[in-house]
């Protein structure tokens, strides 16, 4: 069996022209504003990324930088000008931040409705109860991207690997809402390949270079690898590629779950927007 290649950036267009034509409908233009700190090369690229597709699509987006021992409190201060700024739809503060600044603090300062990476407190009380607010992109983008190839999710039998705060977690709970049942493993859990095996479909999100091997996968599994690992100049998934003789279908890495972080962000910019303007409250 040579699995199916589910890709992100097919997925991705498929967004790019909603949005568009739901921008092109509205009276106003949305903008996001992103905060980077430092020169950490990943940090810029992603920013760049992020910023060159947000005026691709029209929308007015601009960047604020400030050198990596910005102050905390001179960041908050900038936080709260931008929550109370009229203009202003979506705020992002570009991750990992400098040591000396309390990330919990920064995420926490931003207003829900403008918080379009989807990590404020709030949100993720909304995102767990079943409200309606703003969750993070690449959980976003997986449920999409599973949507678009046609995976119905309800019943299915579904295992993340991975509990982080800004992937593992809140991809639980949106795989909940879709009525799938959902296991959550991570470094502790006993006998992981075990589990891995009774998954229809698994997602691997822990930063570990091919971690997942051919016998840890069920035959005919749908695999989603959320994993980016740079190994001697090249991107690696948390997958080997010989997973791709058991599945019946795989997400690339790269071309598979990247492109739809970036797609969801701007689709949550959108929201942003439409949330606040109509009169929504967090």
């Amino acid at each position: 069996m040579a699995a199916r290649l589910l890709s992100g950036h097919e997925v991705a267009q498929a967004v790019y022209a909603e949005l568009k034509a739901t921008l092109a409908s509205l009276p106003f233009v949305p903008s996001l504003r992103v905060i980077r700190l430092g020169e950490d090369p990943a940090s810029v690229a992603y920013v760049r990324l992020k910023d060159k597709k947000a005026r691709e699509l029209g929308l007015r987006s601009q960047v604020e930088v400030y050198p990596e021992d910005f102050p905390e409190e001179a960041l908050l201060r900038r936080i709260a000008l931008l929550n109370a700024d009229p203009e202003v739809d979506g705020v992002l503060v570009q991750l990992p931040l400098p040591p000396h600044i309390r990330t919990e603090r920064v995420l926490e300062a931003l207003h829900p409705l403008k918080d379009v990476d989807g990590f404020h407190p709030l949100n993720v009380g909304r995102l767990w109860s079943g409200g309606e607010g703003l969750f993070p992109c690449t959980p976003l983008g997986v449920v999409r991207l599973l949507r678009h190839y046609g995976v119905d999710l309800k019943g299915k039998e579904v295992v993340v690997v991975g509990r982080s705060n800004i992937v593992g977690k809140p991809l639980a709970g949106l795989l909940l809402r879709e009525d799938a049942t959902v296991t959550l493993a991570h470094s502790k859990t006993q006998d992981l390949p075990a589990l891995t095996r009774r998954a229809e479909v698994l997602v691997v999100a822990v930063g570990r270079p091919h971690l997942v091997r051919r016998e840890w996968v069920r035959e005919g599994a749908i695999v989603v690898d959320v994993g980016v690992n740079r190994v001697e100049g090249k991107l690696l998934g948390d997958v080997h590629p010989e997973v791709a003789e058991v599945a019946s279908a795989l997400t690339p890495v790269p071309g598979g779950v990247g492109p739809m972080t970036v797609a969801m962000l701007m689709a949550n910019t959108l929201k942003a927007a439409l949330l606040r303007r109509h009169g929504a409250s967090l």
